[in-house]
């Protein structure tokens, strides 16, 4: 199967390889994804790189081209869809929403660093709306019954982005406080108790889809509470990147349009400067 050419304008993230294609969605390897994302592995056009990890069917890097699918109900274990309709000003209008779980998300100081400790992961929409932002027309038709390629590929790269701490509230019995120390834990790596925990705020999160809630905490840590190297649980699928940001360039990070990062980024950063930083001694 002929690939189409790397597009050659530079990526933010020059450390993770740049390769034709993913594994797909259906059948994702953890070691191919983990390899891509540490940045271990060459820039192969086209490759092959065989390692005893990877997940069954996939042939290694570049893996197949990513196909695009309806999610069968079968697989909203998390969320679900519905459609609302309504009348108002004697029109009929209908909404199309998803029923998910509320979340926590945590801003994360080292003082040991004097940095603010975000994660990076890939994720899929943001890959995808950024090939169809290029290449206008790459989404169509992906409502039909068989699966459509995604070409053309971009740089997993481009899937990048810069996020706070976060997690999803959907285990019974744990309040929040205990589901975002889980959280530090598994994707920073820090040791953290409940009561070392202060709540920033609770505010609507995804208002045109979803209406859950989420709720900011901050947390400060040293490096004596780093007891793992965090990165998430690759069972579920989570393979992520922590980042120290420097508190002398937290700001201009913020303000960056060309960094892709979520408005908790930006939110977090702001509360910080106003609420955290006028405190601290002298480095």
């Amino acid at each position: 199967m002929s690939r189409p050419p790397l597009p050659t304008a530079p990526w933010p993230f020059p450390h993770v390889a740049a390769v034709s294609s993913l594994c797909s969605f259906s059948s994702p390897c953890a070691a191919c994804w983990l390899m891509l994302c540490l940045g271990r592995l060459p820039a192969l056009w086209p490759g092959f790189l065989p390692h005893p990890l990877r997940a069954p069917g996939c042939p290694g890097l570049p893996c197949p081209p990513w196909r695009l699918r309806p999610a069968p109900p079968a697989a909203a274990r998390r969320s679900r869809w519905a459609r609302a309709m309504t009348g108002r000003n004697g029109t009929q209008k209908s909404w199309d929403f998803m029923k998910t779980h509320d979340s926590v998300t945590i801003l994360v100081f080292n003082s040991s660093r004097r940095s603010l400790v975000l994660v990076k992961q890939f994720r899929p929409a943001v890959y995808a709306g950024e090939v169809e932002r290029l290449f206008p027309g790459s989404l169509a038709a992906v409502d039909q019954d068989r699966p459509r390629e995604l070409q053309p590929a971009l740089p997993g790269s481009a899937g990048v982005t810069y996020e706070l701490c976060a997690g999803l509230v959907d285990q019974p019995g744990l309040s929040l406080e205990e589901v975002a120390c889980k959280e530090v834990w598994e994707e920073c790596g820090y040791h953290l108790a409940p009561s070392g925990l202060r709540r920033v705020a609770t505010y609507k999160s995804g208002v045109g889809l979803t209406g859950s809630s989420q709720t900011m905490f901050y947390a400060e840590v040293t490096d004596a509470q780093q007891g793992g190297p965090g990165g998430g649980l690759a069972e579920e699928g989570e393979l992520i990147e922590v980042v120290h940001l420097p508190l002398d360039g937290a700001q201009a990070f913020a303000d960056d349009p060309d960094v892709p990062k979520t408005l908790g980024v930006i939110f977090g950063i702001s509360w910080f400067l106003s609420h955290v930083a006028p405190g601290l001694g002298p480095q």
